[in-house]
């Protein structure tokens, strides 16, 4: 699996020289999930209220799995899939690209708008800031209270940052892993806990041991 990927450090954009006429304005944004980038996609059609196509494609997931290209009246896939293409091409993920177009009179065909799509948002591309980021999976973990100074030898060694602690009949506490950490991290804390506490993810029930 993934243990890090590419993404956008910050929104940018960029419009390259028009082609006969059409202007092919490019914006890209940071997307982790699809409700931000619809967000996103949402914001530059307002700024932008007067074309007639707004354009876009996404990649989201560590593993850019989640996918989606639209052609907003552009014949098929001559807008949507070159963008989207793009994303896939500077190997990048969690990032929405939106290219908006205004029609300058002049057809340029499939091919000629294919080229068009695609290379205003791979030039856009180009120039944004592009950085590495590792990939983290979240971790429930409980242990009873005598374990507590071994589980924070534990959590030190790795660097991790206990979040949204608990107190009652245990102790309770949620930590980001880095994935490629994570199989010796659960190594540590079975270690440090006698094999009595538990790790599981934060939204299952119930936890699992982390025998």
């Amino acid at each position: 699996m993934t243990e890090r990927f590419k993404t956008l450090s910050e929104p940018s954009g960029f419009e390259p020289p028009s082609i006969k006429g059409s202007r092919f304005i490019a914006r890209l944004s940071p997307a982790s999930d699809e409700s931000a980038a619809r967000a996103f996609i949402q914001g530059v059609a307002l700024e932008f209220d007067d074309a007639r196509h707004v354009c876009y494609a996404w990649r989201i997931g560590p593993d850019g799995r989640q996918t989606r290209a639209y052609d907003a009246g552009e014949p098929g896939n001559s807008a949507g899939r070159p963008i989207l293409a793009q994303l896939e091409g500077h190997e990048v993920t969690d990032v929405v690209a939106v290219v908006v177009r205004y029609f300058g009179g002049t057809k340029l065909g499939v091919g000629g708008l294919m080229r068009a799509y695609g290379g205003a948002a791979g030039q856009a591309l180009d120039r944004a800031k592009i950085v590495e980021v590792e990939v983290r999976e979240a971790l429930e973990c409980r242990h009873d209270y005598r374990a507590s100074g071994a589980v924070q030898a534990a959590l030190a060694a790795f660097q991790l940052t206990p979040e949204g602690a608990a107190y009652d009949a245990s102790v309770r506490f949620i930590v980001h892993v880095p994935r490629g950490s994570r199989a010796a991290f659960e190594s540590a804390f079975r270690d440090a806990t006698h094999g009595e506490g538990t790790l599981c993810d934060p939204r299952a029930e119930p936890p699992v041991t982390s025998e």
